[in-house]
């Protein structure tokens, strides 16, 4: 592994540089608890301050329990062992947890319309219960966090995305593998899982983010012009061996979130982050170390299928 990675690059201030309006709602949501749990709970306050294990350092906000880090864990190292983290179970929801903010602000509101159309409305009025039950439905579904099976083969390269493999292209130069490359472009429609997963087991070397434009991502003016987290990894198992992840935005995706920062290590198929809504990721491989074992058109999931193999 290499002793040294670049810093994080000071255009990401959060887990979602890209900001957003749910995002906004969540920190001022977030800054009310804090002087909530500081007024009326400072038993509490004082208990995890006590079993915080880390540092609060580079963190935008004051850290009082697990929920602070939800956007700011790429900023600082403070943490809560397993056993003190109460807010843990909700990594075991079917849902994202990165998107549990939006599942509140649009379902509720959706699933108040559906009761009150059905409930109020009279005769063929009460159809119209419909069209916000499909539109809650539909929420449901894209910010679903379904479990995977991570293939046992130490040679496999899995996929970082759901979604349909939109091209297999051999690069003559890629400058971070300083080499030639394969690149493996993924496209998620709103339908798709929207939740990243690490391709290897790796360590984080260097990332960069660009906002930049929200074309539809079929275009392939997106790879270039959308707004793109790119990150850069080191294969563990094979120390010197490089492939690169990058998350681009779409027509109606134009949140991503990353929640890496450079040295820290990834299990193979481990969540790192997801595109809200539909987008675009790509994977590049070092040409002459794998074999590609997918062809253009053929669906993926993140953590499970295999994308190429290491000859």
């Amino acid at each position: 592994m290499p002793d040294e990675f670049a810093p994080l690059p000071d255009n990401i201030r959060s887990v979602q540089p890209g900001g957003g309006k749910c995002y906004a709602i969540e920190l001022l949501w977030g800054r009310w608890r804090r002087w909530w749990l500081k007024t009326f709970r400072r038993g509490y306050v004082a208990r995890m301050a006590e079993l915080r294990e880390g540092s609060t350092a580079g963190a935008p906000h004051e850290i009082l329990d697990p929920r602070d880090l939800k956007y700011c864990s790429n900023q600082c190292s403070a943490h809560w062992a397993p056993e003190h983290d109460g807010f843990r179970w909700r990594d075991n929801l079917p849902f994202t947890r990165w998107g549990l903010a939006e599942l509140q602000l649009m379902g509720y509101p959706l699933l108040a319309a559906t009761a009150a159309l059905a409930l109020l409305c009279c005769g063929p009025w009460r159809w119209l219960a419909v069209v916000p039950a499909v539109l809650l439905a539909l929420v449901l579904w894209f910010f679903r966090d379904p479990t995977r099976v991570v293939p046992a083969d130490a040679d496999a390269i899995v996929s970082p995305a759901d979604g349909t493999i939109a091209e297999v292209i051999e690069l003559d130069h890629y400058d971070f593998l300083d080499g030639p490359a394969v690149r493996i472009g993924i496209f998620l429609s709103i339908f798709n899982v929207h939740v990243n997963r690490s391709p290897r087991a790796a360590t984080v070397v260097a990332m960069d983010y660009k906002p930049g434009e929200f074309l539809n991502a079929i275009n392939p003016e997106s790879a270039i012009r959308n707004e793109y987290m790119w990150i850069g990894l080191e294969d563990a198992a094979r120390p010197g061996v490089r492939m690169a992840v990058r998350q681009i935005s779409g027509l109606i995706a134009r949140r991503i979130v990353c929640a890496l920062r450079p040295g820290q290590p990834l299990a193979r198929g481990e969540k790192f982050g997801m595109i809200k809504l539909g987008s675009r990721t790509e994977l590049v491989l070092p040409r002459d170390a794998v074999s590609p074992c997918v062809a253009v058109g053929q669906k993926v999931q993140a953590g499970s299928t295999v994308l190429a193999r290491f000859v």
